[in-house]
């Protein structure tokens, strides 16, 4: 019986999300083929399904998706494995924190799209300066979370420590990751959003090639605004399904602290 309810309730709230994409696909339909809107600059939808369908079966869809996850992923580990860190020595070590803190503080404030001339000029144009610009992207919010979680430990727990003679290393590893784990997953949840914003940023402002921005430069640039809206799609369907998968492994993983 509740196995039933909360299905029903599922199915319910499954309902209730799909009705905003819904009346949107109904309204860009609509406003194509009713002449409210230029089809030209807004094609209609079975437009977009000939060409992802023919972006599919010439392979150039799969390899620019690849191309762009295979990017992504390797920003967001450099960025997070950075981030946790940088956090981890700012949240634990007060001269880090005095030196370091209101210098980072200032450099946050920075648009990120405003160090890709920097990036540019240190690393070239290519794969390794896009890489470094999500990695910057994706260590912020990583950086930000690990230090408020390291900091919000409870006095208990260090004197829980104190109690038993934890060395540096065993107070970092059995008291302040494990009290820091939630605060710490919540920043690399944004981080992963984060990563994949930078990703299609750094292929539409860095140089072309393979990859989902390199498609939509593609579709712009020859005027097929049915490309360019396939390549918009897929970043927002990518994006959506990283941020569920982030937070269904998120809730998994801090589970034991509801409990």
């Amino acid at each position: 019986m509740a196995s039933e309810t909360i299905a029903r309730s599922a199915a319910t709230s499954l309902r209730r999300r799909l009705v905003l994409p819904l009346l949107l696909l109904a309204a860009w339909e609509v406003g194509s083929h009713s002449g409210l809107v230029n089809p030209q600059f807004l094609p209609p939808l079975e437009k977009v399904a000939r060409v992802a369908w023919q972006e599919l079966a010439s392979g150039e869809l799969p390899h620019a998706l690849a191309t762009s996850l295979r990017r992504d992923l390797l920003g967001f580990a450099l960025g997070s494995g950075i981030g946790i860190v940088v956090g981890l020595l700012l949240g634990l070590s007060s001269i880090a924190d005095r030196i370091f803190t209101t210098w980072f503080n200032g450099l946050k404030q920075i648009a990120l799209l405003a160090w890709i001339p920097l990036i540019s000029l240190w690393f070239g144009f290519d794969e390794a300066a896009k890489i470094v610009f999500i990695a910057l992207a994706a260590s912020i919010p990583v950086i930000l979370n690990t230090v408020e979680g390291v900091r919000s430990t409870s006095g208990k727990l260090k004197e829980v420590g104190e109690v038993f003679r934890f060395s540096p290393l065993q107070l970092v590893w059995s008291l302040y990751l494990p009290s820091a784990l939630p605060s710490m997953l919540t920043g690399l949840h944004l981080g992963l959003i984060y990563a994949w914003l930078a990703t299609i940023g750094a292929e539409y402002f860095m140089a072309a090639g393979p990859g989902i921005g390199g498609l939509i430069i593609s579709g712009r640039e020859r005027f097929e605004m049915a490309l360019v809206m396939l390549g918009i799609v897929v970043v927002g369907l990518v994006g959506f399904i990283v941020d569920r998968s982030a937070t269904a492994i998120e809730h998994r993983l801090v589970r034991w602290r509801n409990a």
